[in-house]
């Protein structure tokens, strides 16, 4: 929770203030007291309260006055609302690790398919846009709701050399940039404002799906913080196991460039070395808890395809701080108002029955 004003918490000051004029009340009281001959007289004259009785309601009062000082100072919360008006980039790592086989058939076939099915799920209203990325990222589709469109990009899908996560979110910034007159391109100097001032999150959202670790290009974490910096959202989702396999992909899955090392992977229709590119975990995770998104893991087709289907869940909702002086107010009357409900109930004149009881005592 935030505070707007924070200097009205100074309105606290009334409660010591009521506190000393009660004290000092009470002691010019007892120093003009009368003196009588009789307590039962005192005692029939006056309402019979206990001690508590005569304290709740000024402890009622008092807290009231607490809550509305923090009212004063209009709190505001966080907290997660819907929003009616979301694109999302979905980032797709095509590079050689993803003929890996430990995912029958290969990672890439599988993630495609993911791809193709949480597309067609979405309402029709939905803007998604495509972004392919291995050494290099690019742009395939920009947000559109024609899924036939997005499903023909989806189909021409091919692995390269390399894996550039943080180029693929900013290649997402700037497609964003493009429909979104509130989120400025990559290439706009926001200069050193602190992310958590700048307000409420945009309803676009970038979605990056990998099996590796950045090797080229960009940090992923700089880019992290060009987007939190533009308040969009980065989700990630690291697909595929630990275990060694065989890097086997069709020769429509493999572009005119060959892969060494990592991928292990020669040329199209073929297998090539067991050694898998490992998921950068720790950077995936700092990517989406510095956007405000969240990491997801995968580790075979059913994984995959219920991470994509939770995330429309996850992206619908953004954080939003909403101010809530109206509660503390309304706390706030709530305690007054029971408290002198209270005084007044308490102090109402005793019956001559009651009157009689107080004094046989």
């Amino acid at each position: 929770m935030s505070l707007s004003w924070p200097w009205a918490l100074l309105a606290l000051l009334t409660v010591p203030i009521i506190l000393a004029v009660r004290w000092w009340m009470n002691r010019r009281r007892k120093r003009s007291a009368v003196v009588v001959s009789s307590v039962a007289l005192i005692r029939a004259a006056i309402p019979g309260r206990s001690s508590w009785r005569r304290r709740v309601p000024v402890w009622l009062f008092l807290a009231g006055l607490i809550v509305l000082a923090g009212g004063l100072t209009r709190p505001q919360a966080t907290v997660s609302v819907p929003s009616n008006s979301t694109s999302i980039l979905l980032a797709i790592d095509v590079s050689g690790s993803m003929c890996s086989t430990d995912i029958s058939p290969n990672r890439l076939t599988v993630a495609t398919e993911a791809a193709r099915n949480f597309i067609k799920k979405q309402s029709d209203g939905t803007q998604i846009g495509l972004v392919a990325f291995s050494g290099i990222a690019g742009l395939l589709v920009a947000p559109t709701t024609d899924k036939d469109a997005l499903l023909d990009a989806i189909d021409t899908l091919k692995t390269a050399r390399g894996t550039a996560i943080g180029q693929a979110i900013l290649t997402s910034i700037d497609a964003i940039a493009e429909h979104n007159p509130n989120v400025a391109a990559t290439g706009v100097d926001l200069g050193d404002a602190d992310p958590n001032t700048l307000g409420d999150y945009q309803p676009d959202t970038i979605v990056v799906l990998t099996d590796g670790s950045n090797t080229t290009g960009v940090d992923p974490e700089t880019a992290a913080t060009q987007a939190a910096a533009r308040r969009v959202r980065v989700f990630t989702i690291g697909f595929g196991t630990t275990t060694p396999a065989p890097m086997v992909c069709s020769a429509n899955q493999v572009s005119g460039d060959s892969f060494t090392g990592g991928g292990g992977f020669q040329g199209g229709g073929r297998g090539g070395g067991g050694r898998n590119q490992q998921i950068d975990e720790d950077a995936l995770q700092n990517v989406a808890d510095t956007t405000g998104g969240r990491y997801f893991r995968a580790e075979d087709a059913d994984q995959l395809v219920d991470v994509l289907d939770d995330l429309p869940r996850e992206i619908g909702l953004h954080k939003q701080k909403v101010e809530i002086t109206v509660w503390f107010v309304l706390a706030a009357a709530l305690l007054v108002f029971t408290g002198v409900f209270l005084a007044m109930w308490w102090s109402q004149p005793r019956t001559p029955a009651q009157r009689a009881r107080t004094s046989a005592k």
